[in-house]
């Protein structure tokens, strides 16, 4: 895979530089970087920067996700080129993941003025809201919001570890809580989407490192996300005899086991990544427990019984599971993906993942939608120990630069779904249980 100009290379370098400390932990080097937050506000002024730096058009959607456009969409509907990511981050989480893409789109933007390419069609780069859902519990919220997938009144309603809505969140930004909702203009100005992203595990890493640095993305396994709550008694830790508790905690406990012993069972993963005691005091015994079920894998009714397994061991001990989000198994659309290929070379791998992304929520929206992955070494993400190298990262620039002059340049981009559709068309296969890596034939 070739690599950019030592210019572009070396603009890329200054902005990953510059974002490098934002919302940075000097003890544990992660990242916590929530919707609606200071850093946030940051980061959007970044974002808002760089589109100026570039002369490109800042426009804001419904949702406030940000669009920097090079090129007018209006002047021609459904033939928007964009590229992008997101910039929100999970508790201490890496600095690769969303960031990389949004720093690479702007890289390719001056790859390609480089060359004095001129696009045939508008060309933008995204920077979409809360796709973490780290404060709020629901992931890709600014794609879901503006897709429909997600309503504006549960939206403003959700509420994070404090307390706190997502509409006075927003007020507190300065933004209108009623303006959120499904944005048909934001929408109808996007042809497709070609998203970056760093790799979320080891397929590329353990691959001959002269493979290749990038993968094109296929398909997004079925994921969703649970919220359990289960009964105590508060009562004091020092008098209260233990055969006459009623201690929430000890339920949360027997919980996330069940939750391993049902994803081993059923073949899926499943994570309890944040639980809640009440009242929370060292000298006092929970009264009761929240619990946040992560559930995903490659085959949709394997993903449904792990739940429902475990539904019925909450309804054993007194509890409720409530679905926060679902989004059934994502197809990349074929005829994009097959373009990519050609564009890359057929020596580059076809992965598929078990991790969300917006471009997942876009393709189930029924627009044309691809990813790019780059190596990731320790293939370890949502953690510090996230990382990409740069020669890398710059190989990634400059793959997205190719295909991104294809798509601007070339042939017409492929035929738009229904936008109020659950689903794509035409898509290939998901990888099975023990494939999530395929080879391009």
């Amino acid at each position: 895979m070739s690599e950019p100009s030592v210019a572009v290379a070396r603009e890329f370098d200054r902005m990953w530089d510059d974002l490098h400390p934002v919302g940075r932990s000097e003890s544990t080097g992660g990242y916590r970087r929530f919707a609606l937050t200071r850093e946030d506000h940051t980061l959007r002024e970044w974002f808002a920067g760089e589109s100026a730096r570039r002369g490109l058009d800042l426009t804001t959607d419904r949702m406030g996700n940000q669009w920097a456009w090079w090129g007018d969409p209006d002047d021609a509907p459904g033939q928007g080129v964009v590229i992008g990511s997101h910039l929100d981050s999970v508790p201490d989480g890496g600095a690769y993941d969303g960031p990389l893409g949004v720093v690479s789109a702007f890289a390719v933007i001056d790859a390609l003025r480089e060359q004095g390419l001129r696009p045939d069609r508008p060309l933008g780069v995204v920077n979409f809201t809360d796709e973490e859902g780290a404060r709020f519990g629901v992931a890709c919220a600014g794609s879901r919001v503006i897709t429909g997938a997600l309503g504006a009144d549960r939206a403003r309603n959700l509420v994070d570890t404090d307390g706190v809505s997502m509409a006075e969140a927003l007020r507190v930004a300065g933004r209108d809580p009623h303006v959120i909702g499904r944005d048909e203009e934001a929408l109808r100005r996007v042809g497709c989407f070609v998203e970056l992203h760093v790799e979320q595990g080891r397929a590329l890493a353990d691959l001959d490192p002269a493979t290749s640095a990038v993968a094109i993305g296929t398909n997004i396994w079925p994921h969703g996300r649970w919220r359990i709550d289960l009964p105590g008694m508060a009562n004091h830790a020092g008098t209260t005899r233990l055969e006459d508790r009623h201690d929430a905690t000890l339920l949360a406990a027997e919980m996330v086991l069940a939750v391993r012993a049902e994803a081993q069972r059923h073949s899926t993963v499943a994570t309890v990544g944040k639980l809640r005691l009440d009242p929370g005091g060292v000298n006092a015994i929970a009264s009761h427990a929240t619990v946040w079920l992560d559930t995903r894998g490659p085959v949709e009714p394997d993903v449904r019984a792990t739940v429902s397994a475990l539904a019925d061991e909450v309804a054993q001990r007194g509890g409720r599971i409530s679905e926060e989000s679902w989004t059934p198994t994502t197809h990349f659309d074929a005829g994009l993906v097959s373009r990519l290929s050609a564009v890359l070379g057929d020596h580059v791998p076809l992965l598929g993942t078990g991790a969300g992304h917006d471009a997942g929520i876009l393709a189930t929206a029924g627009l044309p939608t691809a990813m790019l992955f780059v190596r990731n070494p320790t293939g370890v993400s949502h953690s510090p120990e996230e990382f990409a190298e740069p020669g890398d990262c710059h190989r990634g620039v400059a793959a997205l630069t190719r295909v991104v002059q294809d798509l601007v340049t070339g042939a017409e981009l492929p035929l738009r779904g229904d936008t109020s559709s659950t689903g794509a068309e035409g898509s290939p296969p998901p990888a099975g249980p023990s494939q999530a890596l395929s080879d391009p034939s």
